[in-house]
């Protein structure tokens, strides 16, 4: 079971990235896909959710409006579109999988990092001001 994020990179403030996550190893069609972001001394914090199905979606308060995640079941791959950038959102951006949530979880309940069952590796988002 591997987690493969990518498309991290220097960036100026104002500028936009697309981070994607490819999933291997067994089905995600069915798990809840998250973004976490870990900056330099700081702890890990949630940053954006989706339901297997696509249909709900939930961020934190910092990156709404700014941020999208999205997903391609049939690529098993989650994507996190990050548009005017700011250097507060300098970090590593991870992504991960939620096998054992139902199909309607609240807020408080898909940001929590236990609720995640596999990891990928972070790809480093830097901003530049």
């Amino acid at each position: 079971v591997q987690l493969q994020a990518s498309g991290g990179g220097l960036v100026q403030a104002g500028g936009s990235l697309r981070l994607s996550c490819a999933a291997s190893g067994r089905p995600f069609s069915r798990d809840y896909m998250g973004w976490f972001r870990q900056a330099p001394g700081k702890e890990r914090e949630f940053v954006a959710a989706i339901t297997w199905t696509g249909v709900n979606t939930y961020y934190t308060d910092s990156v709404k409006g700014r941020f999208t995640v999205s997903r391609d079941n049939a690529k098993n791959t989650v994507y996190l579109q990050m548009n005017s950038l700011k250097p507060e959102d300098t970090a590593f951006y991870y992504c991960a999988a939620a096998t054992r949530l139902g199909l309607y979880e609240g807020f408080d309940s898909v940001r929590i990092e236990s609720q995640y069952d596999y990891w990928g590796q972070g790809t480093l988002v830097t901003v530049s001001s």
